[in-house]
């Protein structure tokens, strides 16, 4: 993953242990104060935000445990690869794309990171600018011509 990647993760990591965790022990213990529990939909409610946030909280440290970062500012060259910052041009609309290829934890289409494992970007890797690229999502096949490469 990228550093960016990685130090998201951990941002989050640290809201869900500081912030989440406290406020949903909080929520817990008040709920509890109301008496029965058996029919209390705040404390049933506030255990189910307790598990999704536990569970949450162990996937991320498992994920910053095993993560490998990648120092995108290093990498160099024309040929696509993890990290890269590719501008496209769709062939049949003529539209411009702009995607950087991150990994699976950090991919967010609206901010334009694509995941590696993502059909888009498994066409691009080891492609040159300059390539055409034929990708064959869910939507259909598309063409692409690489414009630009950059890491930064």
């Amino acid at each position: 993953m990228t550093a960016g990647g990685h130090a998201a993760l951990e941002t989050e990591l640290k809201q869900r242990q500081q912030v989440e965790r406290p406020r949903i022990i909080q929520a817990i213990s008040e709920a509890r104060a109301h008496g029965d529990l058996s029919e209390n939909a705040e404390y049933h409610s506030a255990k189910e935000q307790q598990s999704h946030n536990e569970g949450r909280i162990a996937e991320l440290e498992d994920k910053l445990g095993r993560a490998e970062i990648i120092d995108v500012s290093k990498l160099t060259g024309t040929k696509i690869k993890f990290g890269a910052t590719v501008t496209l041009i769709d062939e049949d609309t003529e539209e411009e794309k702009k995607y950087q290829i991150v990994g699976d934890m950090e991919a967010d289409v609206k901010q334009g990171k694509i995941s590696i494992s993502s059909p888009i970007a498994r066409a691009l890797i080891g492609k040159d600018i300059g390539d055409t690229v034929e990708v064959i999502s869910p939507g259909g096949a598309r063409s692409y011509e690489v414009m630009a490469v950059r890491y930064a």
